[in-house]
């Protein structure tokens, strides 16, 4: 059996995403980090951007996260985000519309959210 970890990513509203993983990718205020079985323990603020679960079915989760905190020790993963949507849940045209009106408006904090939105609707 190859060796996973247990992810929690709970959003300040709700649980988003419970399961095993075997790789999560997240964007640290220190930089992009990948967390796999046998990480050593770690602390650090999530700064916003998608984040990136591959779960041991084989499958992909993605998720646009906006501040909070990642946690790992004993194979167990936390991420605590302020705002926190699977991709599957952002309206693809919903978020391209506001993330025109952001630009228009010069309001950076929307245009880096609705950008975060984009992206992890687009995989990338």
């Amino acid at each position: 059996m190859a060796a996973e970890l247990h992810v929690e990513l709970v959003a300040a509203d709700r649980s988003v995403w419970s399961g095993e993983a075997t790789l999560v990718v997240a964007r640290t205020t220190s930089g992009d980090i990948g967390v796999m079985p046998g990480h050593q323990p770690l602390l650090g603020v999530l700064e916003s951007g998608p984040v990136t679960i591959r779960t041991s079915d084989g499958g992909t989760v993605v998720a646009a996260v906006h501040g909070g905190f990642i946690s790992f020790a004993d194979d167990k993963l936390s991420l605590l985000a302020e705002v926190a949507e699977l991709a599957d849940e952002i309206d693809a045209q919903r978020a391209e519309r506001a993330l025109e009106r952001a630009k228009s408006d010069e309001d950076a904090v929307a245009e880096r959210r609705a950008d975060v939105r984009m992206r992890a609707v687009s995989g990338h």
